[in-house]
Parts: structure tokens; C-alpha cells; sequence
């Protein structure tokens, strides 16, 4: 446990649907990624750091501290307008961190709910800035549902039918042509309609918002959450990027965000800040088709290793040792905890089920993974169990990600039951291309048991006793109304 003379300032960069091999620290050779290059070797690579298979269960697990299904147990991810979000009696980590008088901001895709009740505001945060979902979450008319240049149609009132609120059937939000145009917000007041053309700004000015934030609280300690839109389906470089790199839109938008971590890092070294402050840079879940998760088998919205193990750079200069590694499990919900203990401040109530990692990122030998073992969720659905290097898959979901799955707006195939479960030893075969079942009937009963036993906590399937309820309201609507108006409480 640190003192209070060494509790740090805490960052955490989260970008969206970046696959393992997309940087250059991971093995990228596509892409020009110099920052990152430069903050991996000053800090410490986590390869075998865990999300979830989609956003909303990957924030709500970093958030939280807990599984994704513990807390925000739906089938896939929150749309415009739902009717649920993460519980506000739910402890988050930025809330956490205020008992210690830490100021606190989130910059960028929040993703756990647009309803008053569920924005960043009313869990923790001093401040918001930031489209509240995906940036595929508009309409057609206004670039959400296509690429930078591709043509976009007129507006269709048959098809954008701008609903005022979810079907009652589905309490997740409005899908596909049914959603209102993609609000950007302060605080709680739309500040205007994403287009085409504000897209393309996006990461800028999420990184001159993040720069701001941290000037201004230079002299005391802070939480700066930046969630990037990027590099999320419908792909917008920014003007001094687009055609920049050799891997067309996608490599143009990971050299953004690679610019961008360099403008944050950049701040704290002008503002003698980097030896007290550990910034982590991850991603929310594996990268789609569009991406390279190499050596990794599968893509997002799947529990494939290429589906939820994120490319993870932990830096803190002087107490992380640079140019190092750990392959040790490490996840999401081992942030909460973890940083808990270096601010000096209690953990929640409730149940959490992430653990400490400092000494893991401080490179202490003996450290180890807080986890004995490891659930892979997709949903409601637990696929996979791992146990050191042993994982046992008793579903699997199909890969996703390219253009037809994303154009569906997060509609993921669903898991196929498998005749048998498929045993991989991860340290020998991380592309998870041997299925060792046969030969090791032991190890599949060991890990068959650990799926049982958490049968009786979260569920298998079902929704379980361990599972906490979600926050619901009563007529959930879009931020923007279906005449175009904004929504009084967003004025």
C-alpha cells in the first residue's frame, strides 16, 4: 500500500475494436504507431490482458471491477435510448478515486447508458465530453452507417424513423434505421449532431479536451478516463491523417490514435507529471476482420483469444520497469482494485471480482495473476474457462467484423454448441489451432468444474443469484426527440 506521497495520477486510454497486432509494440509492421512504440519501451506490455467480446460488458467490467455479467448481465451491447444501463448504486472506479479527492473526467464513448440516470456525470465523473455510444449509432443520412467518402444517401423518413423511444420488447435500445442522429454532449447538453464532418474531428478534439483537463488539474490528483471512438466502424481519420499511412482508413485512424497518446504523454512530461501518474492504453475487445490480431485465432464478439485478449501497455516512469513484459493473466476489472490500492482508498461493498495488479506492473518477481482462474462471457453465455495455461472452450461464437456484420449495428451471431469442448494450452499455442482434449481428459473435468461452480454464482446461461440488477428507468428516450428537437433534460 502506497503512501500518500506516492499516490499517483491515474489515465486510462481505451480504444475501441483495436486488434492485438494493430501496434507496434504487439507486432504491428502496417502501421506507424512511434508513441506507443516510445511508452512500451518505458513501460511494461501486458500480453495476456483481458476485456470482454463488445463494448458495453467491457466498460462495465472496467468500471466495475467485476465480470461483465455481474453487473450489466444483457446479451450484447446498450443501443440509443435503453431502458437499462449500469445500476447508479454501482461503486465505479472513478467514484472510487473521489473518496480520495481526486478530480475525475471521462473524455470519449461511455456505452453504459444515454439515459440521464446512466451518464458518466451520475457515476463519479466531475465532467463528460463525448458521444455517449458507437459512432455507428446514427443515421445513414449523417455518415454513422458508412466510411469516410463513401456517398452518403438523402435522408429517407421511411427509414430513419427517429422513434421516440425502444420497442417495449427490447429494453437495449433502438437498432439499425430506428436510431436518432448521433449526439455529441457536455456534461449533459447536446453540443451538436454528429455528421460526417464532425466524426472526422473527433479523436482531436477528444484529445485537446483530455490536454485541457490536464492543465487545469496539474496541481492536484486526477482520473482522466479517455475512451476513444476509434478505430470503431464507420472509420474517420482525421484531415491530417486520412491517406497518411500504407494500411488505408484503418491505418490512418490507429496513426491518430497514436498521435494522440503522444499529445497525453507529451502533457505530463511538459507538466513534470510522468513520474506520478500510471497510465494504462488498451483496447475495449479484440479487433474485427478489418484488423490484425495476430497470433491470435477469431475477431471481436467472439471468446476466441483474438475476441477479448487486448493489446495492454501499462506506464508509470520510475515505478514500472521500462521495456519488460508479463504474460501473466491480468483483465479489465483488475483496474478498480488496483488503483484502489495505490490511491489508499477502499474497495466497494459489493462484490468485485478483480484483483491488485501492482506488484505485477511494478515487476515484482514473485507477483502473480490475481486469477486462479478465467470466465469467458459473451453475453449471458460463459464459452470458455481458463486456468494458467489451460483453456477450455464449451462453446464458440463465430469471428465477426467485417463490413456486412458491422453494417448490422452490433446484431453478433450468436455461440454454436460445440459436440465437445476443445482444451488449448495457450503457452504453447496461443492461436488456439490443437485441440488437446483427448490427451488430457483430466484437465477438461478440472475446468469442466470451474464452469460448473460458476454456474451457482453468475450462470452459465441464465442470469444467476451473483448477478446485480440493472439500472432501469420509465420511458426511456433519445437524447434527440423524433422531431428533431433536443430533449429537455439535454438543453
Amino acid at each position: 500500500m502506497a503512501d500518500d506521497s506516492d499516490t499517483p495520477n491515474f489515465v486510462i486510454i481505451n480504444i475501441d475494436d483495436l486488434g492485438y497486432a494493430d501496434i507496434g509494440p504487439f507486432g504491428s509492421t502496417l502501421n506507424r504507431t512511434p508513441n506507443l512504440d516510445r511508452m512500451a519501451k518505458e513501460g511494461r506490455l501486458l500480453t495476456s490482458h483481458y476485456a470482454a467480446p463488445v463494448c458495453s460488458p467491457s466498460r462495465a467490467s472496467l468500471m466495475t471491477g467485476c465480470y461483465p455479467k455481474r453487473v450489466l448481465p444483457i446479451p450484447g451491447v446498450l443501443f440509443p435510448a435503453a431502458s437499462v444501463g449500469l445500476n447508479p448504486q454501482e461503486v465505479t472506479i472513478a467514484e472510487v478515486l473521489k473518496t480520495q479527492g481526486y478530480a475525475t473526467a471521462c473524455v470519449g464513448k461511455w456505452h453504459l447508458g444515454d439515459q440521464p440516470e446512466f451518464l458518466p456525470t451520475e457515476q463519479g465523473f466531475d465532467s463528460y465530453f463525448g458521444i455517449p455510444y458507437s459512432n455507428d449509432m446514427g443515421t445513414p443520412s449523417e455518415g454513422s452507417k458508412s466510411d469516410l467518402g463513401t456517398p452518403l444517401p438523402n435522408r429517407n423518413p421511411n427509414t430513419e424513423k427517429k422513434q421516440a423511444a425502444p420497442a417495449e420488447a427490447d429494453p437495449t435500445g433502438l437498432k439499425g434505421n430506428d436510431q436518432p442522429p448521433l449526439p455529441l454532449l457536455k456534461q449533459r447538453q447536446l453540443l451538436e449532431v454528429v455528421g460526417a464532418a464532425e466524426q472526422q474531428t473527433i479523436t482531436q478534439r477528444y484529445t485537446e479536451e483530455a490536454v485541457q483537463f490536464l492543465h487545469h488539474h496539474k496541481n492536484e490528483k486526477f482520473f482522466l478516463y479517455l475512451p476513444h471512438t476509434a478505430i470503431h466502424f464507420p472509420l474517420y481519420p482525421g484531415k491530417a491523417f486520412h491517406a497518411k499511412s500504407n494500411n488505408g482508413l484503418i491505418g490512418d485512424w490507429i496513426e491518430e490514435v497514436d498521435w494522440s497518446v503522444g499529445q497525453v504523454l507529451d502533457t505530463l512530461r511538459e507538466l513534470q507529471l510522468a513520474h506520478n501518474t500510471l497510465v494504462i492504453f488498451t483496447s475495449d475487445n479484440g479487433g474485427t476482420a478489418r484488423s490484425v490480431n495476430t497470433p491470435l485465432r477469431g475477431f471481436k464478439g467472439s471468446t476466441w483469444e483474438g475476441g477479448m485478449r487486448v493489446p495492454t501497455i501499462a506506464w508509470w516512469p520510475g515505478k514500472i520497469p521500462p521495456d519488460t513484459t508479463t504474460k501473466e493473466i491480468t483483465s479489465m476489472m483488475d483496474l478498480l482494485p488496483t488503483f484502489a490500492a495505490l490511491a489508499n482508498a477502499k474497495l466497494p461493498k459489493n462484490r468485485i471480482d478483480g484483483g491488485n495488479i501492482g506488484p505485477l506492473l511494478a515487476g515484482v518477481t514473485s507477483a502473480k495473476s490475481p486469477h486462479t482462474a478465467f470466465y469467458y462471457f459473451k453475453g449471458l453465455k460463459l464459452e470458455a474457462v481458463r486456468k494458467g495455461a489451460w483453456k477450455l472452450h464449451l462453446a464458440v461464437s463465430e469471428p465477426v467484423g467485417n463490413d456486412k456484420a458491422e453494417k448490422k449495428n452490433g446484431k453478433l451471431p450468436g455461440p454454436k454448441s460445440l459436440p465437445t469442448p476443445k482444451l488449448f494450452q495457450l503457452d504453447e499455442d496461443v492461436s488456439e489451432s490443437t485441440d488437446l482434449a483427448a490427451k488430457h481428459p483430466e484437465i477438461v473435468a478440472e475446468l469442466r468444474t470451474l464452469a460448473e461452480e460458476m454456474d451457482n454464482d453468475l450462470g452459465n446461461e441464465k442470469i444467476g443469484p451473483g448477478c446485480r440488477a440493472l439500472g432501469r428507468v420509465e420511458n426511456a428516450a433519445p437524447i434527440i426527440n423524433a422531431d428533431g428537437t433536443t430533449r429537455a433534460e439535454f438543453r
